[in-house]
């Protein structure tokens, strides 16, 4: 199955590692979402191991969640309060759940993992679709950078030890605002490969979407702390109601 085709690979081959070092503090999410939920249900989709759905559960809300791997729904189960957390596995892009919910969220770029224009606008219109009436649906991406790409292949030194070497190469499809990226370690057990593609788009893209499925931007900020955003901005955090 290809890259673009599975949405639950990117689970099978990072959940082992996927709460390792280096990875953004969950708090100044959880801070700005838990208001938005008003004390109703909320749902996280592509939860992934819990790391905003569950201190959001901590603060007494009810927190569900939809993830396409069953071994990151592993390591979600295997945190305090996980167990008791209900998380259905499926394509977020279908949102296979009923609702409603006050808020509904799509963290850490998440929304770019669905790789085709036509699975992102699925995805708003499923949104919309259990969306409570006045409830937010609020994402996070970067705001794309030409510059990150301006070649239409990159290979770039990720480690270097005495017992391996770790390289990532890219190859963008800037037509499709698409790339694959493949990161590939050799060592002495062989070769490990860990493909994985994204479809970027640019905010007033992503607002379009929002649009055709009935929902309007009604917030949007630089980062979780409320930051402004502005044309300098590269990453944003949108906030979208019905």
């Amino acid at each position: 199955m290809s890259v673009f085709d599975d949405p639950g690979l990117f689970g099978r081959l990072w959940a082992a590692t996927y709460d390792g070092p280096g990875n953004p503090d969950p708090a100044p999410a959880v801070d700005f979402l838990a208001p938005l939920a008003e004390g109703s249900p909320v749902l996280e989709l592509a939860v992934g191991t819990g790391r905003v759905a569950l201190p959001l559960a901590a603060r007494g809300l009810a927190v569900e969640g939809v993830e396409a791997s069953p071994e990151m729904v592993a390591q979600l189960r295997a945190k305090p309060g996980g167990a008791d957390m209900p998380v259905t596995v499926g394509d977020m892009a279908d949102v296979p759940v009923a609702g409603p919910y006050r808020l509904v969220f799509l963290v850490f770029n998440t929304l770019f993992n669905l790789v085709s224009e036509e699975r992102q606008a699925a995805c708003f219109r499923n949104v919309a679709r259990v969306l409570a009436p006045g409830g937010a649906f609020v994402t996070e991406t970067f705001v794309p950078d030409p510059a990150d790409f301006d070649r239409d292949e990159q290979v770039q030194v990720r480690e270097v030890a005495e017992d391996s070497a770790t390289i990532r190469l890219h190859r963008y499809d800037r037509a499709a605002q698409t790339f694959v990226r493949q990161t590939v370690t050799f060592d002495a057990d062989g070769v490990h490969l860990k493909p994985f593609a994204m479809r970027y788009a640019w905010p007033e893209q992503i607002d379009e979407l929002a649009e055709r499925a009935g929902l309007r931007l009604t917030e949007r900020y630089a980062d979780w702390d409320r930051t402004p955003f502005d044309e300098d901005s590269r990453s944003h955090i949108s906030v979208y109601r019905r």
